[in-house]
């Protein structure tokens, strides 16, 4: 199930985000209560993580009870490499022992991973067959702090967001007609805390960079949600719940206007 074959058909864009892309589960979760098609899916870093459980089976409720057992630490280790200081082979074991489909084969519906080429600096999407586990880690691997993933054929890959933090095109190339995104980078940052992990200290700068570059990518979308998560940094796995809950508010406000744009009732 790897192609979009007829009809006008409906595609989710989800933008990287860190912790914060628990949000796209509450989004997911709202699509589905109110019978919205999800055709495809294209994700970029946390956007990548979502969109693939989604897509390889995973329902939103499992979505929220799987995230209870994600944290930094179970998610990456110590590289001992100059290339990276962590590595999310981690992540990589989380996804096979949790995920329905492990390969791109045996999705559900048509699902891509958005990631860069560290040589060339080239967008690299990964979809339609192969490993979905390396395709998802490799979409996270944010340049610096993890190790780059080696995708079988000599390239080593980094995270989406160097190239395309909001996955519209990638979607659009899957097949969508109507593209919804969800951004979760654009809302910015109003805490006044700073980050309190190395990673999230990373991951915040990094948010920081893309928040201009994820905009850009707007008008290939028909509908864009914002979830408002300001207040949330990029590494406050703990705010799960929160997250969820904003992600499905955000969804509702959009909810008469994606149905009009989905047709459905």
């Amino acid at each position: 199930m790897n192609e979009i074959v007829s009809g006008k058909k409906t595609g989710l864009a989800l933008s990287g985000g860190g912790a914060r892309g628990f949000a796209h589960v509450g989004v997911l979760k709202a699509l589905v209560e109110h019978d919205v098609p999800i055709d495809a899916i294209a994700g970029t870093s946390a956007g990548a993580f979502v969109g693939g459980a989604y897509a390889s089976g995973l329902d939103a409720d499992r979505l929220v009870e799987l995230g209870k057992q994600i944290g930094w630490f179970g998610m990456a280790g110590f590289s001992y490499s100059p290339r990276g200081m962590l590595s999310n082979a981690p992540m990589g074991g989380f996804i096979e022992q949790n995920f329905p489909e492990t390969r791109f084969e045996g999705l559900r519906l048509p699902f891509a991973a958005v990631a860069c080429d560290l040589a060339t600096g080239e967008e690299v999407v990964l979809h339609g067959s192969g490993d979905l586990v390396m395709a998802i880690r490799a979409s996270c691997a944010i340049p610096g702090v993890f190790l780059p993933v080696d995708d079988g054929s000599g390239r080593r890959l980094v995270d989406g967001g160097v190239t395309s933090p909001m996955p519209t095109r990638a979607v659009r190339e899957l097949g969508a007609d109507a593209v919804i995104a969800v951004d979760l980078l654009t809302c910015g940052s109003d805490f006044a805390a700073s980050p309190s992990t190395l990673i999230g200290t990373f991951i915040q700068a990094a948010m920081m960079m893309l928040q201009t570059a994820s905009k850009n990518q707007h008008y290939m979308a028909d509908i864009v949600i914002e979830p408002q998560i300001a207040h949330i940094r990029p590494d406050e796995i703990k705010k799960m719940n929160e997250l969820v809950e904003l992600g499905y508010a955000a969804a509702m406000d959009k909810m008469p206007e994606i149905k009009n744009l989905t047709g459905c009732d």
